[in-house]
């Protein structure tokens, strides 16, 4: 079942026809926006067939006629794995380390994501599939991960490259609270179209994430190029942090095919068996990089020999 909210918080369930408008049902429940997804999620089992007949009998609405917003426009946490990925086998696993990106930064489809004025060395998109938590956790057993998914949406962790510090490694886990985070400004976490409940993906480290920016293929790698299976990651990130129902979780992503994001982009993520969807790029400075895949941060990151986005000035 594919699951969303629509034209200011209504939840829906999207079909090859279009919308089916689900308030009536989860209407009683609780209110709209983050607050009708949360129940929808917590609920789901107990309402679960009266949303399949919905799904197959209700009024359907063209999508022509609807504004599709974020899923989960509000959560509570969004945790994020770091460098989980082996590069296509260039990288061996290396030990985990996550952190936090501020709920605050969630952006819609079809949103435009705001570059801000500080001098970084870069912004860059990251593709990745997101894991919907469907009830709440901590210190969670791998074996017991899957019990705690309710489904997955697809995601761009947007980045602000920032000097890094000389020398300094990542932490085990940066909770960034209350501190400036370069991949918590407003717009940087964007979301949708839909959540995927996770029984119509039976095999979740086997799916194809792809990033195309202006229409030009950049990101192209499949989910089970992940250094550390989705089990371990659910594992170590609630060794570190709490999550409850509607919160979500970042995988992370292959850095092979990042590229610089400028004023003006019109950028595109697909899933497999997920979703697809867009959104622009604004910069009030019109600051421009090389365009393509930034293939310094790609060599970087295949070779272990730094962090993502060495300084590159605009040109």
């Amino acid at each position: 079942m594919k699951l969303l909210l629509f034209d200011n918080g209504r939840p829906g369930i999207l079909t090859d026809a279009g919308v089916v408008d689900i308030d009536h049902i989860v209407g009683p429940l609780i209110s709209k926006d983050q607050s009708a997804m949360e129940a929808l999620i917590t609920n789901f089992e107990q309402i679960k067939e009266a949303l399949v007949d919905a799904g197959k009998n209700g009024p359907v609405i063209p999508l022509s006629k609807v504004t599709i917003e974020a899923p989960l426009p509000h959560p509570e946490k969004i945790l994020c794995m770091g460098g989980n990925f082996t590069e296509f086998g260039h990288r061996a696993q290396a030990p985990m380390w996550g952190f936090l990106k501020s709920s605050e930064a969630i952006l819609g489809p079809e949103g435009t994501v705001r570059l801000p004025p500080d001098d970084a060395n870069i912004f860059h998109h990251e593709a990745e599939l997101v894991i919907v938590f469907g009830k709440a956790g901590q210190h969670i057993n791998p074996n017991d991960a899957f019990t705690h998914v309710f489904g997955y949406t697809c995601g761009v962790d947007v980045s602000a490259r920032m000097p890094p510090v000389p020398g300094a490694p990542p932490p085990a886990f940066q909770p960034w609270r209350g501190v400036s985070n370069p991949k918590s400004f407003p717009t940087f976490a964007p979301l949708g179209p839909v959540i995927v409940t996770k029984d119509e993906i039976p095999d979740p480290q086997n799916l194809q994430v792809k990033l195309s920016v202006n229409e030009e293929l950049r990101g192209d790698f499949n989910t089970s190029d992940m250094a550390h299976s989705i089990p371990e990651s659910i594992a170590f990130i609630s060794s570190h942090e709490s999550f409850k129902a509607g919160d979500l979780m970042y995988t992370g992503t292959n850095h092979q095919g990042l590229g610089a994001m400028q004023d003006g982009d019109s950028i595109r993520i697909e899933i497999e068996s997920v979703g697809a969807f867009s959104f622009s790029v604004q910069d009030d400075l019109k600051r421009k990089w090389n365009r393509g895949v930034d293939e310094e941060t790609a060599e970087d990151i295949r070779q272990g020999t730094g962090a993502p986005g060495r300084r590159q000035r605009p040109i």
